[in-house]
């Protein structure tokens, strides 16, 4: 059965910026997959703990103010190092459940100082063990005021089973240039985590997944004014410009010839299920493969950097 997987799409909304209580729905997720067979669960962007929606609300671009300062802070010491351990539990639910994790963080690394943060997605292999982050190479727009830029080093696939997995955040999907690199890699399931939405999933799924001939697998989360907690900095502020709904779903997988598996689903909290089969592939990849046989290496190539960058080297 190698030519068949089971997935689990979690579109779960965070405890926003708290990331220990966000932790607890991310495993519980977890295991209610592992007792639906589900061989891989994916989650969404910056999950863990949220998406900085504050920035658009509370005059996010103006200079040196408190409010922004305040938030900021509060985000970075509920992000996600994973050198510290952050990850531990998750990584052995993994393990115990033998079920693979593509979990969107905001993660703070020690290999960049500890202070800055970057809008990660991590991918945990059925034996509980880290195998990539891959830290957002641009953040877009308001964004920018918060994280920063990521490197390519985590433009990385990942067997399991017949399958090769990888996956990018958010608007990097956009980018035809990292989409390249994955798939002259062997990427035949593409993850797109998104902070939510269907105005994000709904066009740029099924066009993936008809450029590169793979499965293509949306997962976004919730968010509503509701899931701003009580003890939020400066929560008045920004529950003024605030609508009722600031993510709505939008989670959704599309087969290699571009067609809906599982339309958007929109406003509805918890885990969506199906079962991927490998021989669509190689049913799509017989009359167009972007890498392969309908590629010109000899006119076009790819260059790409996978050192992880630092601002120090130190030789001792």
């Amino acid at each position: 059965m190698n030519h068949t997987l089971k997935v689990a799409l979690a579109q779960i909304s965070p405890v926003w910026l708290n990331k220990e209580e966000t932790l607890k729905k991310v495993e519980n997720s977890i295991i209610e997959a592992a007792k639906e067979q589900a061989e891989l669960i994916v989650f969404g962007e910056g999950l863990v703990p949220g998406y900085p929606f504050w920035l658009a609300l509370t005059g996010g671009a103006e200079w040196n103010t408190k409010v922004n300062k305040e938030l900021h802070a509060h985000y970075v010491s509920n992000s996600i190092t994973i050198e510290k351990g952050d990850l531990n539990t998750v990584c052995e639910l993994a393990k115990q459940h033998s079920i693979a994790v593509y979990l969107g963080v905001i993660e703070r690394p020690t290999d960049r100082g500890g202070h800055s943060v970057y809008a990660s997605l991590v991918y945990i292999d059925t034996d509980g063990l880290v195998q990539s982050v891959h830290r957002k190479l641009q953040p877009t727009y308001d964004e920018r005021l918060t994280w920063a830029p990521g490197d390519g080093n985590g433009l990385q696939v990942h067997s399991l089973k017949d399958f090769t997995l990888g996956g990018l955040n958010c608007w990097e999907n956009w980018m035809p240039l990292p989409r390249a690199a994955l798939y002259g890699l062997g990427e035949n399931v593409h993850i797109a985590v998104w902070p939510g939405s269907d105005h994000n999933t709904k066009d740029i799924t099924r066009f993936i997944a008809r450029e590169s001939r793979s499965f293509v697998i949306s997962v976004s989360s919730l968010m509503s004014r509701d899931d701003f907690p009580k003890d939020t900095p400066n929560l008045e502020q920004i529950l003024e410009k605030a609508p009722e709904i600031l993510a709505n779903g939008g989670s959704c997988i599309a087969g290699p010839d571009g067609e809906w598996l599982i339309e958007p689903v929109l406003h509805k909290e918890g885990l969506i299920y199906h079962t991927l089969d490998f021989n669509r592939v190689l049913e799509e990849r017989q009359n167009f493969d972007a890498v392969g046989h309908y590629s010109r290496p000899d006119v076009t190539q790819l260059s790409v950097n996978r050192e992880r960058q630092s601002t120090t080297k130190f030789i001792d």
